[in-house]
């Protein structure tokens, strides 16, 4: 794979159930993904856009076909690599996932706990910074219960950047964001690219952040359909 690639993925097929329920999601997908780049996969419910997302970001077994991570080969590929792998890798999903029992500031210090990165009290400082960039830092020592759905979004975005990750993979992160909360965040996104070489890879059907993206890959019925800038 060529050094300037965070992602590569050739004949890749992918099946859910087994026997007569056996039903194919992705359909012969190839795609290179230039490092420090944002990219936006779109399509309707059921396109295979998040199934696609889970397997070229380590969450779900690739069974046919080739996917190469940061270098790594993801097909049959053994568990200890995989979670070395998701070390340097950064997720957003739609549903937060933020511990309940946790502050704001508790939970993005995770982001760096689980890669032992510093002690605790650089932990803490690198955990306020990130939130103050993210409009939360008068939010740090707040339970979720007491925080709104944007406000939650923005500290699963502050967590999963703490850590400087080289790929986020990020599930419609903007969907409990308002107008300038979301552009924000992607603006973000898209300096860490330009400036630190982060790849991003993004599902959205958010039309308000599509011209702020390096390249936008649409598919349909698990095949890719369109793809603005093709590598």
């Amino acid at each position: 794979m060529s050094s300037q690639h965070a992602i590569s993925v050739q004949g890749l097929n992918h099946f859910f159930g087994s026997g007569e329920a056996r039903k194919q999601a992705i359909w012969d997908v190839n795609l290179n993904i230039a490092k420090g780049s944002l990219t936006i996969l779109m399509g309707s419910s059921g396109s295979g856009k998040t199934t696609l997302l889970t397997l070229i970001g380590c969450l779900r077994d690739v069974q046919d076909g080739s996917v190469t991570l940061l270098d790594h080969e993801l097909n049959g590929a053994e568990e200890t690599m995989l979670v070395t792998l998701r070390r340097r890798l950064g997720f957003i999903f739609q549903a937060h996932n933020l511990h309940e029992s946790l502050s704001a500031t508790q939970n993005v210090m995770m982001g760096l706990q689980v890669h032992g990165s510093g002690n605790a009290a650089k932990q803490r400082a690198a955990s306020h910074h990130m939130l103050g960039l993210v409009g939360l830092s008068d939010r740090l020592n707040y339970l979720p219960a007491n925080l709104s759905g944007g406000q939650k979004q923005r500290v699963a975005v502050a967590r999963a950047l703490v850590s400087n990750p080289d790929v986020i993979f990020a599930d419609e992160p903007t969907a409990a964001l308002d107008r300038v909360s979301g552009v924000s965040i992607v603006k973000m996104l898209k300096r860490l690219g330009q400036e630190r070489g982060t790849t991003t890879v993004m599902v959205t059907h958010d039309n308000r952040i599509l011209e702020m993206a390096d390249r936008i890959i649409t598919l349909e019925d698990g095949r890719v359909v369109k793809d603005t800038n093709p590598l």
